[in-house]
């Protein structure tokens, strides 16, 4: 395997860019969770291990959710108690009140709620409106926040959505702004099917900043449906956003919005950070075995080109 260290890429600063970045990583969560075949509950361990031996410090467990709609995580307490002995954060998400107990029993110190910015959406994915499903979600952040728990806001569909078209700019501020009033102390602002541009990325946080909603608050969700996670990273990071969602190996799509493809490669993000002279704190080389080790598992290439250069992997 070729590796980074001969001096590539070569990191060259650019003014007005943050200096550190840390990368929250969703790929044993969102990155696993649309996969059909089953994988077991000690691949998942051993997946997050890795991930957690790179030097990631934010690692997506898994998802208290009803099997019923997310088979592939049905294991949650199985998988969770094997990894509370690591140093990393672990943030799992939770639907409802029953997830959230489910999370707490097993020491859970991270939640995460998953709302949406469009109607359509919030119906496919929660069988709810959207004011319906900041409802449900209030109990959860309450309760939570009353056990200092930590609760991060997941915001679906925030720039285009698959039934609905473009999503006005105003209409995604309004249940940012919810979502902080509910006591989220940081929101995830999802490019669910992967149609955003640099252009809407720098107008929708410029919109937040004018509403109020600190940038420090702030994450970014990118898919690369069509090969725009990159450049929309680069305008989030121009607006002051230190926090980027990324998926191992470039794993995941969405199960309730078929048009959503893979997540932005972690991969690909580091290689990019390094060359702007971001600092992420991960080993690219083990990033890249970890991932070519879980694309062994599922039996296929990653799809990163990353892993794929420094791999050698065939497509």
């Amino acid at each position: 395997m070729n590796t980074p260290e001969l001096g590539l890429p070569v990191p060259v600063p650019a003014e007005g860019l943050p200096a550190r970045v840390r990368i929250h990583e969703v790929g044993a969560r969102d990155g696993l969770q649309n996969e059909k075949a089953t994988v077991p509950t000690a691949v998942k361990a051993e997946f997050v291990r890795r991930l957690a031996g790179t030097g990631l410090t934010t690692i997506e467990a898994t998802s208290f959710v009803h099997p019923k709609w997310v088979p592939q995580l049905a294991d949650a307490e199985d998988l969770y108690p094997q990894l509370s002995d690591l140093p990393v954060a672990l943030p799992v998400l939770v639907p409802n009140e029953r997830g959230l107990d489910r999370a707490l029993a097993l020491g859970a110190r991270r939640v995460a709620v998953f709302a949406s910015a469009t109607e359509s959406f919030a119906k496919a994915n929660l069988n709810r409106t959207v004011d319906e499903s900041l409802a449900m979600f209030e109990p959860v952040v309450t309760r939570a926040k009353g056990e200092d728990v930590h609760v991060r806001g997941y915001l679906s569909m925030c720039f285009g959505d698959p039934w609905e078209g473009p999503v006005p700019v105003p209409q995604v501020v309004r249940v940012c702004r919810a979502l902080l009033d509910l006591g989220c102390d940081e929101l995830s602002l999802g490019d669910t099917i992967g149609v955003a541009t640099p252009g809407q990325v720098t107008a929708l946080l410029t919109a937040l900043t004018e509403a109020g909603v600190p940038v420090s608050a702030l994450g970014v969700h990118f898919h690369d449906t069509y090969g725009q996670a990159l450049a929309n990273t680069l305008a989030a990071l121009q607006q002051g956003v230190t926090t980027v969602d990324s998926s191992a190996g470039g794993l995941g799509g969405c199960p309730f919005a078929k048009s959503a493809t893979g997540n932005l490669a972690t991969e690909d993000l580091v290689w990019i950070l390094r060359g702007l002279g971001i600092d992420t704190g991960v080993d690219l080389g083990r990033l890249v075995a970890t991932s070519v080790w879980m694309a062994a598992h599922l039996g296929r290439p990653s799809p990163s080109r990353t892993v794929r250069a420094l791999s050698h992997q065939e497509s």
